[in-house]
């Protein structure tokens, strides 16, 4: 898939993607955690991340005190000096990265910190998560990041039609 194409792809499909999750969630599809967690391993034996990495090149995770604590740690850093140097607050008031790329991302796509990362990047996307339900409006964001994700929810429409 064209990465540069993923976010149009993903913003054509954006409501009847939306509609197809409200559907869902009225169904309240018992089985929804289950074959979503066997769409995520089927996509992830053909998709390598680190082929793409565009998590990473284009946005920054939530970056939680316990992270921040453990990555500066890491570092041997005062917590406030990491924050000094790579973050700042959002909208949300959350910490994110200062900027896109992600800092500790190497030319050959791999995580400088990856140890200690952030808990979002090491349960992105999200799609192996129980409850998977209540990420529903994350997921609709994901698709325009992930190749993954996007197959994930090309192939649930597919049986869940």
């Amino acid at each position: 898939m064209d990465l540069r194409q993923l976010p149009h792809l993903a913003k054509e499909q954006k409501k009847s993607t939306k509609k197809f999750f409200q559907k869902l969630v009225k169904q309240k599809t018992k089985d929804l955690d289950s074959t979503v967690h066997q769409l995520h391993k089927e996509t992830f034996e053909e998709i390598d991340c680190l082929k793409c990495a565009n998590c990473c090149k284009t946005t920054s995770p939530i970056f939680t005190d316990r992270d921040i604590n453990r990555i500066s740690a890491h570092f041997k850093v005062r917590p406030a000096n990491f924050v000094e140097k790579y973050l700042h607050l959002d909208e949300d008031e959350d910490y994110v990265l200062n900027e896109a790329p992600c800092t500790f991302l190497g030319t050959d796509n791999y995580c400088s910190i990856y140890e200690v990362a952030p808990r979002a990047c090491r349960e992105y996307p999200h799609t192996n998560r129980k409850q998977i339900y209540k990420i529903l409006n994350l997921t609709i964001k994901n698709m325009a990041i992930c190749p993954a994700v996007f197959e994930i929810v090309q192939k649930l429409k597919e049986i869940k039609n």
